[in-house]
């Protein structure tokens, strides 16, 4: 079996729809200011949820700072939409449910849990520039101080 490659900054980001929390759809192409793809295992466990909650605590402030942040899971709508609303998330979460963005961004391969190896999506985030060009990716994210991290990093590039 074939291990995506992990896209790397400099490297252009691909495109892709969402729907924000709202319900009204988007397009990566459509947004003008630069943006945050968070890829996570699952949606309702315990990392993912210190993760989306982070995010969901600072989101003002990255809206200051002109960032869109969009979750990426092979979880389905109906999921996403669950872990929305338990925890009023306020940004989009895309369902890839055909692992089409999870292979393009390189983040699905073998994991190992409690000794036991099987595939999944790593924990990786990328923030993307304006112009759909990947200035960072983050490789080792920590649930509950990626959001600061991303932030910090906003800051300095924009």
């Amino acid at each position: 079996m074939n291990t995506p490659t992990l896209l790397s900054p400099g490297e252009q980001s691909p495109s892709f729809d969402f729907r924000y929390a709202n319900g009204l759809h988007g397009h990566t192409d459509e947004l003008t200011g630069p943006y945050l793809v968070y890829f996570y295992p699952r949606d309702d466990t315990p990392g993912c949820t210190k993760e989306a909650c982070a995010f969901r605590d600072k989101f003002s402030d990255f809206n200051e700072a002109g960032l869109t942040v969009i979750g990426v899971s092979c979880d389905d709508e109906i999921s996403h939409d669950k872990f929305r609303q338990k925890f009023n998330l306020p940004f989009p979460l895309v369902a890839d449910t055909d692992q089409t963005l999870v292979n393009a961004f390189g983040v699905w391969g073998m994991k190992k849990f409690m000794g036991k190896e099987y595939e999944g999506i790593h924990r990786i985030s990328f923030l993307v520039g304006p112009d759909g060009v990947i200035l960072k990716t983050y490789p080792k994210v920590k649930p509950d101080e990626h959001a600061e991290e991303v932030l910090r990093d906003a800051h300095a590039h924009f």
